[in-house]
C-alpha cells in the first residue's frame, strides 16, 4: 500500500492562502491529478468546526491564551484522526490550510507562551504526524491586514484578524525562523498574484517529488 503525502500552506493572516489552496486544486484537476483532499484548521470535520467557531468568535474577547492554545491542539488532534491520517493511509496527496505550526507562531510566539510548552501539548495531539513539506507564503503584516481589510464581508472577519500589527509582525517573524531553521519549509513570496503563488508552490511540488 502507498502512503499518501502531507503538505501543510501557512503564512500569516492576509497572505492569500485559501485562494492560493482553491487555484492549486484546479490546477492538479487540469493536469489529471484528483487524487488528493483538501481541508483547513481549524476545522475540517464537524467537531474541529465547532472548536473553530469558539476559538475565532469575536464576541469571546475573554479567552486565555492557554484556553486557545488548548483548543487550537483539541481541534487538530480530531481532524487529524478522523481525517487526516485515513486520507493519507488510503495513499491520497493531503493539502491542508495550516497546521501545527501556526500554532508555534501565533499561539506560541505572538501569545508569549513558550514554544515548547505549545509544542508539547501539539506532539499529544499529531504523534508525530508532521507534513512532509510545508509552503509558507509570507507577506509583511501591513499587507496581510490591508488585504483583510479590504476583504470584509467577502471572509471570515474573525477575533485573530482584529488583533494589531504588533502581534502579526510577532507571527510573521515566528514563521520565518521557522523557515530558516527547518528544511521541511519553504518559502514563497506572498506579494505576487495568486497565478504566480500557485505556479511557484506547483513547481515546488513537483520538484520535492509531493505529486
Amino acid at each position: 500500500m502507498t502512503y499518501g503525502k502531507f503538505i501543510s500552506i501557512e503564512g500569516p493572516d492576509g497572505a492569500g492562502k485559501t485562494s492560493v489552496v482553491k487555484a492549486l486544486v484546479a490546477k492538479l484537476e487540469a493536469d489529471g491529478i484528483t487524487d488528493f483532499m483538501t481541508t483547513r484548521e481549524p476545522g475540517g470535520i464537524k467537531i474541529s468546526e465547532q472548536i473553530r467557531n469558539v476559538i475565532l468568535d469575536v464576541e469571546n474577547t475573554e479567552m486565555d491564551a492557554r484556553t486557545e492554545a488548548l483548543l487550537f491542539a483539541a481541534a487538530r488532534r480530531q481532524h487529524l484522526v478522523e481525517k487526516i491520517l485515513p486520507a493519507l493511509e488510503a495513499g491520497k496527496l493531503v493539502i491542508c490550510d495550516r497546521f501545527v505550526d501556526s500554532s508555534l507562531a501565533y499561539q506560541g510566539v505572538a501569545r508569549n507562551i513558550p514554544t515548547d510548552l505549545i509544542w508539547e501539548i501539539n506532539q499529544f495531539a499529531i504523534d508525530n504526524h508532521l507534513p512532509d513539506l510545508t509552503i509558507l507564503i509570507d507577506v509583511p503584516a501591513e499587507i496581510g491586514l490591508e488585504r483583510i481589510n479590504q476583504a470584509k464581508g467577502q471572509r471570515q472577519y474573525d477575533r485573530l484578524d482584529r488583533e494589531g500589527v504588533s502581534f502579526h509582525n510577532l507571527v510573521r517573524d515566528a514563521f520565518l525562523s521557522f523557515e530558516a531553521s527547518s528544511d521541511r519549509i519553504v518559502l514563497v513570496d506572498g506579494t505576487q498574484t495568486i497565478d504566480e503563488i500557485t505556479e511557484k508552490i506547483y513547481h515546488i511540488l513537483k520538484e520535492k517529488q509531493m505529486i
